[in-house]
């Protein structure tokens, strides 16, 4: 069998994610191009890596690189040697989030109504942008306020909360609908792709004169910050972002951007 055939089916066998399967299938994709396909040899692995680091590429992204030349090689290969090679470090860039002001310009020049509730559904639930794309109607506590996010990343389930000021605007959207249906259609009736749901953002930040270096995900990033900057507890921002060690949460609590601004400067 093909050696990416083989890999495709044991990442699904894994039950990884359909972003983690194309990821991983690009990267030994083209790795395979100057790698050897049935034994490890690290010298080749390291020039490969550097020679991204060389085109620019992010550490993140170098890791993910190495993350699935040794999935490959541990799984598909079965090798039993050990690939010693560390993670590049991670870039310490400062995390783009959107104040309070900008969050309210953003939904306030969204006319389409259905953007609208996207855009505020993920700020006001911390969402991933595959977490909007995959929800389903039945996902929705109404009664509760609470969200049901499924096999989220890491095929973790979890809630999150339904913002009390959507939440008569999201009854009135479902009212009606199949249950087991996706809470945002596509114009051919499946869930919305994530593109899509990107460029929703884009157009808002435009019409709102907003220009930040920002992605969907500063949507959960801001909600984290605002949470945290409104004193709710550290672990339960933990929780309703669905991270496994509160050391991931751990980095919202650098000290924010409003909380600097207060300081008065000697001159």
């Amino acid at each position: 069998m093909n050696p990416i055939r083989r890999l495709e089916k044991e990442i699904r066998w894994r039950g990884y994610s359909d972003k983690t399967l194309r990821s991983y299938k690009y990267c030994v994709t083209d790795f395979l191009k100057v790698g050897d396909p049935s034994n490890v040899d690290e010298s080749s692995i390291k020039s490969y890596l550097l020679g991204k680091q060389r085109e620019g590429l992010s550490s993140q992204t170098v890791a993910l690189y190495l993350n699935a030349i040794k999935f490959y090689y541990r799984y598909v290969v079965k090798s039993g040697r050990r690939i010693r090679i560390k993670f590049p470090k991670k870039s310490k860039r400062l995390l783009v989030v959107f104040t309070k002001k900008e969050i309210y310009l953003i939904l306030s020049v969204t006319k389409n109504f259905k953007h609208k509730l996207i855009l505020a559904l993920a700020y006001g639930a911390g969402l991933r942008v595959s977490e909007v794309s995959k929800l389903r109607i039945r996902d929705l506590d109404f009664e509760k306020g609470l969200i049901y996010v499924r096999n989220s990343k890491g095929g973790k389930d979890r809630m999150t909360i339904l913002p009390s000021k959507i939440r008569d605007q999201l009854f009135v959207y479902v009212k009606g609908r199949n249950p087991n249906g996706y809470l945002f259609l596509s114009e051919r009736g499946g869930s919305l792709h994530v593109r899509s749901l990107q460029c929703v953002l884009k157009n808002a930040m435009r019409r709102a004169g907003i220009i930040k270096d920002a992605t969907f995900h500063s949507l959960r990033h801001s909600f984290a910050t605002h949470m945290l900057e409104a004193g709710t507890d550290l672990r339960y921002i933990q929780e309703l972002l669905g991270h496994s060690s509160i050391t991931t949460t751990q980095i919202y609590t650098k000290v924010t951007s409003s909380a600097l601004s207060q300081i008065q400067s000697p001159l």
